[in-house]
């Protein structure tokens, strides 16, 4: 059989004939990557499809669906993000930086899932000797926990039919290879036609199937796009290696909702849910007030999440203002401090501002906008805002304060907290709210919040006097 060689996309699979720094079909930059495929056309039955587990022509009354009882990981976090558990058949890509966890994560759920059902643990990076050795510090023992350390895709469907486990991981994608492809492993072809041919392989048999994968870079799963769309999950640790916390993220999931956050710690004996996430990101004392300290409460999903907006304004020393942002959109955070300076008259063209949410979280939520302002003309007047206020609200460009989505389940969290009272925009519709012992001070423009902040400054000039 000849063989030649093709560049193809890895983001929408266009074939070239030579490289491009630009892909004709999609328009990304620097995706062509080199794959060695037989040349000439593909007799019959030498084409394989993606899954072998087509059907005929049914009406859609007779389709049936999906009434399984989940399969629970053993981690809350992961339970919650999944959806309640995992489905019989489903695949499941884990990605994140090396180091960050993924192969701990994956052994941790590996004792919960074995207790009852056989599993096989494939890894392609690590000896079986160092494998059980996580499993000795994290704890997990069990008889149904099955190590292969192997790299050939063919020895490993071997084990599995040897085996036929009910869950399956392998750590990584990256170090398998098809022994009936050119080309070594990690590369774009290898990596799209042992995904298939796992997928192939479990789904007919109902076995859950998880894939480790490393990352760039840049933060994007490393080989081909399609590598997304094989699978039923995809899930990405949203943080760095070296943070307090582990974000966990759905970035697509066929079988629950892409838009919850699974948030872990890094213990010695493993990743530890974080039932509680409120607790760990308001870290500064809630016993003082702080002048550029401003609560809100952020939404991931379903889950209301306290934290705190932290802002420091001080002079610069530089021809240009810096404008830095951790954990919130800088483009974000530029349009509100042009809309302070222009609506408060607040300069800010000879300060630095730095906005900072801290404990690693990193959030887009709108309804953060009344806060990083009010602690804005906090820093920028240094007068102190009260440790029990909150603040939520989205700003526009024009000074007015927005209606925030789940308010209601917002201001119950601030309240569960112990704080007194909550800075907010006028409900809409004149929806009524359960705030318990919270006051709520309505906003509908920049101007009454900095009115509301002077008069904070003029109750401690009282106090003190």
């Amino acid at each position: 059989m000849k063989f030649k060689t093709v560049y193809k996309c890895q983001s929408c699979g266009q074939e070239s004939a030579k490289w491009l720094g630009q892909c004709p079909g999609c328009g990304e930059w620097n995706t062509l990557a080199e794959e060695v495929e037989a040349s000439g056309r593909a007799k019959a039955g030498e084409r394989r499809s993606l899954t072998e587990f087509s059907s005929g022509t049914v009406k859609l009354a007779e389709s049936g669906c999906l009434d399984e009882a989940r399969i629970k990981t053993g981690l809350s976090e992961l339970d919650r993000l999944l959806g309640e558990g995992l489905i019989r058949g489903q695949m499941v890509l884990l990605a994140g930086a090396p180091g960050i966890g993924k192969s701990t994560l994956m052994m941790q759920i590996a004792g919960a899932l074995a207790k009852d059902k056989p599993l096989l643990y494939v890894t392609g990076e690590e000896s079986v000797a160092q494998v059980g050795s996580r499993a000795a510090r994290l704890k997990v023992a069990s008889d149904n926990i099955y190590l292969l350390s192997e790299t050939d895709l063919s020895k490993i469907a071997e084990s599995y039919r040897k085996i036929k486990p009910a869950f399956m991981i392998i750590d990584s994608i990256q170090t398998v290879f098809h022994p009936e492809l050119a080309g070594s492993s990690g590369t774009v072809g290898q990596i799209r036609e042992s995904a298939s041919e796992l997928l192939r392989m479990c789904k007919p048999d109902g076995t859950v199937l998880f894939v480790l994968g490393h990352v760039t870079k840049d933060g994007g799963l490393a080989g081909p796009k399609v590598l997304e769309h094989i699978v039923d999950t995809v899930l990405y640790f949203d943080t760095e290696r070296y943070s307090f916390l582990r974000m966990l993220r759905a970035h697509k999931n066929r079988f629950g909702p892409t838009d919850e956050l699974g948030i872990f710690r890094m213990t010695e004996t493993g990743l530890s849910p974080v039932d509680d996430a409120s607790g760990y990101f308001a870290t500064a004392s809630r016993t003082a007030d702080l002048c550029g300290r401003a609560y809100t409460v952020a939404m991931e999903g379903t889950r209301p999440i306290f934290t705190e907006v932290q802002v420091l304004v001080t002079p610069t020393r530089y021809p240009f203002p810096q404008r830095m942002a951790t954990g919130v959109d800088l483009n974000r955070c530029r349009i509100l401090l042009a809309a302070i300076e222009k609506h408060l008259g607040i300069s800010l063209e000879s300060r630095d501002v730095f906005i900072n949410l801290p404990g690693g979280l990193k959030v887009k939520d709108p309804a953060l906008d009344l806060a990083v302002c009010a602690a804005v003309i906090s820093s920028a007047r240094e007068i102190p805002l009260p440790h029990d206020a909150v603040f939520i609200g989205e700003t526009g460009i024009l000074g007015q304060i927005s209606q925030a989505a789940w308010l209601s389940a917002r201001l119950k969290e601030a309240g569960r907290l112990g704080l007194g009272s909550a800075y907010i925009p006028r409900p809409a519709g004149g929806s009524e709210l359960q705030t318990g012992a919270l006051s709520l001070i309505i906003l509908e423009e920049l101007e009454g919040l900095m009115r509301r902040i002077d008069t904070f400054s003029r109750k401690r000039s009282s106090a003190a006097d």
